[in-house]
């Protein structure tokens, strides 16, 4: 009962200091847990540990490049209270881009070497802000934390194994369904933002093109059950439904097995 006690003590602390906000990007009303200060602190503790372990490219112009486009994307895009960090960093592993908390961007060596123009540039970026608008990483915190309250009242809870497993389930479905619509919402606003930033939104189309064709050269890998990202030709029909563009049957057909990345 103590622990009980304990755990619902913190949910009410937890519960205490949360407010509703109407978020521009999902246009629904939100719980929101963490203030935006909160959010920057907290995004500003993990870059610190990004710094050390990856460096900066070593080239002045890419920097420029990545953080003059990058402001112009933050600066037409739906939240404006915190500040947008772009970095260019030296990883070569996969193209790939991703967002900190609080405003920290970043995209990697091989994804700029795949980058055709500052189109495809400033919708991957957009992609990157789309997320920190729509605080998509928040409020997956929050799901685990709630969650984790949760398994702590179970445990503690008479006959719990089979509530256990269920949570578990449904845990798992939560976090895999958020990263699908998640990616595909970051998608929408993307082109949005691109559009509105001065650059051609159909630079997402080419990128993920030309991303799909870099999966195609990869070894096969197993099939994941899980998998946490839409495919690309999935990805591919959003934007041109968000851009007014016809869609092909090419466009319903998932035919990709490896995972990709950005």
């Amino acid at each position: 009962m103590k622990i009980i006690r304990c755990v619902l003590a913190s949910c009410i602390i937890l519960l205490s200091g949360c407010v509703t906000e109407y978020n521009l990007a999902t246009k629904q009303e939100e719980w929101i847990y963490y203030s935006s200060d909160q959010e920057v602190n907290m995004g500003r503790a993990i870059a610190k540990q990004v710094a050390k372990e990856y460096k900066p490219i070593d080239d002045p112009l890419v920097q420029k490049r990545v953080e003059d486009v990058g402001k112009k994307i933050a600066a037409v895009c739906d939240r404006k209270e915190i500040d947008y960090n772009f970095y260019a960093i030296d990883d070569d592993e996969d193209a790939n881009a991703f967002s900190l908390p609080g405003g920290f961007i970043y995209v990697n060596k091989k994804l700029m070497e795949a980058v055709g123009n500052d189109d495809e540039l400033a919708c991957i970026l957009a992609h990157e802000v789309g997320h920190l608008v729509a605080r998509h990483s928040m409020k997956k915190l929050q799901v685990i934390m709630g969650y984790s309250m949760l398994r702590v009242l179970m445990a503690v809870a008479p006959a719990s194994a089979p509530l256990s497993r269920g949570a578990d389930i449904a845990f798992t479905e939560i976090l895999l369904g958020y990263s699908r619509e998640d990616e595909l919402l970051s998608d929408q606003l993307a082109v949005r933002y691109a559009a509105l930033a001065g650059y051609d939104p159909g630079g997402m189309i080419t990128f993920l093109e030309k991303l799909r064709d870099i999966n195609r050269r990869k070894p096969p890998r197993p099939k994941s059950y899980f998998k946490t990202h839409p495919y690309i030709p999935d990805r591919i029909r959003i934007v041109k439904q968000e851009l007014g563009e016809k869609t092909s049957f090419d466009d319903y057909i998932n035919i990709e097995e490896q995972p990709h990345g950005y």
